[in-house]
């Protein structure tokens, strides 16, 4: 059973750079698909950006070019570099752990989620 953790939250102005970072346990790691997602106040959960096992990538229209999803697997370790942060994005992030090798299917855990709150 896949237990995350996540860590990289916080305080920034709009402009700014954060780094969420998500580690992870319980099984093998490179064999999954990875994702990020986030919900703002008052609104769903959506999804951001996943990584597959091999290393592919997809960032949602809204944060391509500004948002980058990686992943160290020799650290078990996903995330999620945020640049030119606006304050539409605040919101919780959370990072989520696929059954299976693409960003598609369902989801096996979540993070505890990190709460990212961007300053005009």
């Amino acid at each position: 059973q896949v237990q995350l953790v996540e860590s990289g939250g916080g305080l920034v102005q709009a402009g700014g750079s954060l780094r969420l970072s998500c580690s992870a346990s319980g099984r093998t790691f490179s064999r999954y698909a990875m994702g990020w997602f986030r919900q703002a106040p008052g609104k769903e959960r959506e999804f951001v950006a996943g990584i597959s096992s091999s290393g592919m990538t997809y960032h949602v229209a809204s944060v391509r070019g500004r948002f980058a999803i990686s992943r160290d697997n020799a650290k078990n370790t996903v995330y999620l570099q945020m640049n030119s942060l606006k304050p539409e994005d605040t919101a919780v992030y959370y990072c989520a752990a696929y059954g299976s090798t693409t960003y598609s299917g369902p989801l096996d855990a979540w993070g505890q989620g990190a709460l990212v709150t961007v300053s005009s």
